[in-house]
């Protein structure tokens, strides 16, 4: 039956539906059986005839022409989401048959990136991978898909946004840099467009975290060297940023970050750099925006001298220095900053308290300023004693004043993300952290 079923598969027969029929029924088959067998068959043979072409990986020119290649392809265009026809989905996406251009119809390489970004195929890593590497027009889409997933979903919780990461496959196939690379320029253009949005800065900083998990956990015989990533950047400070805050211990945070401030700042006031290498080196800090993050925290919770980590923070929201912008930032976070640790140890504290220590820039129109200063005033709160007892009220009443809502849930995000995964505070700040997500972020 099976030898019949495949000769009638190859013959005139084919063509002639009512005899097929009469004669698929005198088998003892159901059309849909043979047609089932039929796919099997011939996905079967097309996956070994391509596979032949590359025998232990050596290719065995003229076993298979280019022109024979592209029309399998072509020939898949309407069986795509058939389950069985993955195996050969993912032989064309892998193959490589020594020719200097690509084999593949650029349709078929379309559908297939569109089938798979709607979860409408499953493949292995290795043949997306395969895919993003040889059509730059899927692995944009499947960025500009990722960031559209994660701009329409309300921002809840880091772990949620770390999982529809991971399941776009980009963290991991961004361990090669020319996928990293073309990802992160599509990072760029959306911190460009967005203004550095909060949101975004925080998409970018979860993404690297879990490229670096990825290239960490990668076997080292594969690996490619860190300068790849990022080529055009001071070494010294890239380096410095790719230690994780868990591999130091956190008595020694503060001095990291007073060294990689230092680096920064000469690199920044450098009277040579131009507009656009200041912006890459911005965007270098947003995808490393933890360090940041523990550097406001660090103002509040150690002794410090302040200077330096002020001045990365300044940085951070103020990237530009039009009309000395980063020098009256500094002024007037230093001031805050010295009333907010004259504050911080006193166990009873008013609403009123709290707006005397920002009563001298309530009225700015410069947003830079208040960012920097809502990243602090939420960190007092979290992390002193009397902050706690006003917490609620003061986030509310602030929030509601300065249009900062959005920036201060990517901070409480952010922060219940790494105590969650580092787990060094206490519950009450805990406790806290989670009833004024529970009041800020939408239901």
């Amino acid at each position: 039956q099976s030898l019949l079923c495949h000769l009638l598969s190859s013959s005139k027969w084919e063509s002639n539906e009512a005899e097929t029929s009469t004669f698929i029924s005198a088998l003892g088959y159901t059309s849909a059986d043979y047609y089932c067998h039929l796919v099997k068959n011939m996905v079967f043979s097309l996956v070994t005839e391509l596979r032949g072409n590359q025998c232990n990986g050596l290719n065995i020119a003229g076993r298979v022409s280019a022109s024979r290649v592209n029309a399998v392809s072509l020939f898949c265009l309407p069986l795509i989401t058939l389950p069985d026809v993955t195996p050969l989905l993912e032989t064309l996406l892998l193959y490589h048959g020594g020719a200097s251009k690509e084999v593949l119809s650029s349709e078929f390489l379309e559908a297939v990136n569109e089938a798979f970004l709607k979860r409408k195929i499953s493949l292995p890593e290795s043949a997306v991978f395969s895919l993003w590497l040889r059509h730059l027009p899927s692995l944009e889409k499947a960025t500009l898909y990722l960031l559209d997933q994660l701009t329409s979903m309300p921002l809840n919780s880091l772990e949620e946004v770390a999982g529809v990461i991971k399941d776009s496959l980009l963290p991991q196939a961004a361990s090669h840099p020319a996928i990293f690379r073309i990802v992160n320029e599509i990072f760029k253009n959306a911190l460009l467009e967005t203004d550095g949005t909060s949101e975004i800065m925080t998409i970018i900083q979860v993404f690297t975290q879990l490229f670096l998990q990825d290239f960490q956990n990668e076997n080292k015989q594969h690996k490619f060297p860190l300068k790849a990533y990022f080529p055009y950047h001071h070494q010294p400070l890239v380096t410095a940023l790719l230690r994780r805050p868990f591999e130091l211990p956190t008595t020694h945070w503060s001095q990291h970050l007073k060294h990689i401030s230092d680096m920064l700042k000469a690199l920044v006031e450098d009277t040579n750099i131009s507009s656009l290498d200041l912006f890459e080196i911005w965007v270098l800090i947003a995808h490393f925006g933890e360090w940041v993050d523990i550097a406001a925290e660090q103002l509040l919770k150690a002794a410090v001298e302040p200077d330096a980590l002020l001045w990365l923070l300044a940085f951070y929201y103020c990237p530009q220095n039009e009309s000395q912008q980063r020098t009256q930032i500094m002024v007037e976070a230093q001031a805050v900053y010295n009333h907010l640790m004259m504050l911080f140890s006193c166990t009873v504290l008013s609403v009123k308290d709290l707006e005397a220590a920002v009563h001298s820039i309530m009225d700015t129109e410069q947003s830079y300023i208040w960012h920097l200063i809502t990243h602090l005033l939420t960190n007092f709160l979290l992390f002193s004693s009397g902050g706690h007892r006003i917490a609620q009220e003061f986030i509310y009443h602030i929030t509601e004043r300065t249009d900062t809502r959005k920036e201060v849930c990517s901070l409480l995000i952010r922060t219940a993300y790494r105590i969650n995964h580092n787990g060094e505070e206490n519950q009450r700040t805990v406790k806290l952290l989670y009833e004024l997500l529970r009041k800020l972020t939408p239901k």
